[in-house]
């Protein structure tokens, strides 16, 4: 039996891994192919039964998943990055919240059919807008940025708050061992008040010990990892469901103070999410019943338009109704609104407390959760881009090129880039480094692109390549290990290192297909290199243009005609076509000049030499 147990859940494991895997290859959102895999383990094939497998241990486990992942959530939350995304998150929060509450009730209600207690309990749960899912989704959307910030960051916030909600109405409705909950929604508001004052005071505790050396960096991740775990715990034995509020102001209180790991612990916690998300949802579809889904088809239907084309656009609209949000805009963020892995865990949390208290309808809650997840992720995740284009707000794909670090070869370079019709930005510590390109009329702006305050100023969607291209092997280095996980290590070059220097291994890919440093690029551009273009068409093609090329030069660039364009790298060579155009670095003498002047120079030497030599003869024995 324990073998049989320990296969089930390296299945979940290798099932939720591989899940995620295939949605990152495809593009598509990965709660398909967890629903997909769940299903197929669960109901389908029935060797998955998480009810039978793990009996009283199913709700905690699915319970400290939930307040992980909620308090990775909260760590996204920085308050600079809300006050920048302006007054819109504010509305969706403050009028937004209540209004949606309400239209997602009385959807669940005429739709579903829900009792009124279950409409409102999953209502609020429904003002949950999925992180996991819109933040990919925007990757792939060009829109304009206070619009991706706006939905971005109603989707972190509205997490606590839709369980905040869910359990106002949930400590209404049952207690522990199903009797009425005392003092009803007081109770449950100090509660929340404690919960909050907890997560605040650790949150703190956390920022105030870790810079101070009281942990060492070995132990930091485990050790907040365990805190969680213990806070939501506490917090959880007080008022159930009230450790979601620990540990999301827990996160939001670390998000916002320094801790000089911060990013460190951020992965951590997000490899983690990753695991607990993909492990949680194959358990929740595992457990659903074809009979009880049977049930609810037609309903499913009334419910989604409701929610969709009803709900979701009155809370927007009037919410948003004058806000500096254009209409097209507003437009748009009225019909994105995913449901992702965060709602349906947290409904599958509560349903298992009321089916254990035997509440009417409560079975009916994760199925629901699920048609909701489905539906809206289908709808929107397919729809979402023609509707952009439709409304005229999409942008299209990031194609700029950002350069971070400014000398002689770098200024040029972006120039080069510049003439050739890409959109540059220059980023340097240095104010009189910014001059160098003041002249070229190259956008350029000053301050350390690692500091989060600076670094959010740009939309890093924009850029289709980053290149760090300072005289500092070092920070180098550090600008691809910060900036390449989150941007892709194929898209943030480096020059490569020095190896006099010591630092041989890069930390990403590196410009050119053959490394050149930093030093020999700028001692290159004292001698004179300099950057030249050339069209690759159907008389002069490729071929003939490696054959003329100097055996110095170093290809840099590909521009297509529609403005695209590739690096030479050493993780990509770009493959020229007809009209594109060849940027490269090159000698400002060609091949045979330089030939000639040294032909020129040995010629005078022997001449020299020549002229030298009977006088040199004859002076020997003079001087013997």
């Amino acid at each position: 039996m324990h073998e049989a147990l320990m296969i089930e859940i390296a299945l979940i494991g290798v099932l939720g891994v591989a899940a995620q895997w295939i949605a990152w290859r495809t593009g598509k959102p990965a709660i398909v192919f967890l629903l997909a895999a769940g299903i197929i383990a669960g109901p389908v094939t029935g060797y998955i039964d998480p009810t039978r497998d793990f009996g009283e241990l199913q709700q905690p486990i699915i319970k400290l998943a939930v307040a992980v992942i909620l308090f990775e959530g909260g760590l996204q939350l920085n308050f600079r990055d809300l006050r920048e995304a302006g007054t819109a998150v504010k509305r969706l929060i403050f009028l937004g919240v209540p209004l949606g509450w309400l239209t997602c009730t009385l959807a669940v209600r005429v739709g579903a059919g829900l009792s009124w207690e279950l409409s409102a309990l999953f209502g609020g749960i429904l003002v949950v807008t999925g992180p996991t899912v819109i933040g990919p989704m925007l990757r792939e959307i060009k829109v304009p940025r206070r619009v991706g910030d706006t939905l971005k960051w109603e989707a972190i916030i509205n997490d606590p708050i839709g369980a905040l909600l869910a359990i106002a109405v949930f400590a209404q409705m049952t207690f522990a061992n199903g009797e009425p909950a005392p003092g009803g929604i007081p109770t449950v508001l100090g509660a929340t008040v404690g919960a909050a004052a907890l997560g605040y005071g650790l949150g703190r505790f956390v920022a105030w010990s870790f810079p101070r050396g009281y942990v060492p960096e070995y132990l930091k991740a485990p050790l907040l990892l365990v805190l969680v775990i213990a806070a939501f715990v506490a917090a959880d034995t007080v008022q159930h469901e009230s450790g979601l509020v620990t540990v999301t102001v827990m996160g939001t209180v670390l998000a916002n103070r320094p801790t000089f790991s911060s990013t460190a612990m951020r992965r951590f916690k997000e490899d983690l999410t990753v695991l607990l998300i993909s492990g949680v949802f194959i358990l929740l579809s595992a457990t659903l019943d074809w009979s009880i889904i049977e049930r609810l088809q037609a309903r499913f239907a009334i419910f989604l338009v409701l929610l969709m084309f009803v709900a979701r656009p009155l809370t927007v609209l009037i919410s948003l109704l004058g806000s500096a949000l254009s209409w097209r805009e507003r437009l748009f963020i009225a019909w994105v609104a995913p449901r992702g892995i965060v709602a349906v865990a947290i409904t599958g949390l509560f349903a298992l407390r009321l089916t254990e208290n035997e509440v009417v309808g409560a079975e009916l809650l994760v199925p629901l959760a699920f048609a909701t997840a489905i539906g809206t992720i289908v709808a929107h995740g397919f729809t979402a881009r023609p509707w952009a284009r439709f409304l005229g707000i999409e942008r299209g794909k990031g194609n700029a090129l950002m350069f971070i670090g400014i000398n002689r070869w770098s200024a040029a370079a972006a120039a080069a880039m510049k003439q050739a019709g890409v959109e540059v930005t220059m980023i340097d510590n240095s104010r009189f480094s910014l001059r160098r390109v003041a002249r070229e009329d190259i956008s350029a702006h000053r301050g350390d692109v690692l500091s989060e305050s600076f670094g959010h100023q740009f939309d890093w969607a924009d850029y289709h390549h980053v290149l760090a291209t300072s005289d500092s092997d070092a920070y180098n280095a550090l600008v691809c290990s910060e900036l390449g996980p989150e941007l892709g290590f194929d898209s943030v070059l480096q020059v490569a290192p020095d190896p006099r220097e010591g630092m041989t291994v890069p930390r990403g890919g590196t410009l050119f297909l053959e490394p050149v440093d930093v030093c020999e690029l700028q001692t290159r551009i004292a001698e004179g290199w300099l950057f030249s273009r050339t069209r690759i068409t159907e008389q002069f093609d490729l071929e003939a243009f490696e054959a003329k090329l100097d055996r110095l030069a170093r290809p840099f660039a590909v521009v297509r005609p529609d403005g695209t364009y590739e690096l030479y790298s050493s993780v990509r060579t770009p493959a020229p076509h007809e009209n594109d155009e060849i940027i490269y670095f090159s000698p400002r003498e060609t091949a045979e000049e330089r030939r000639t002047k040294h032909d020129t120079k040995l010629e005078l030497r022997e001449n020299r030499s020549g002229r030298a030599g009977p006088s040199a003869a004859g002076a020997a024995p003079q001087k013997a």
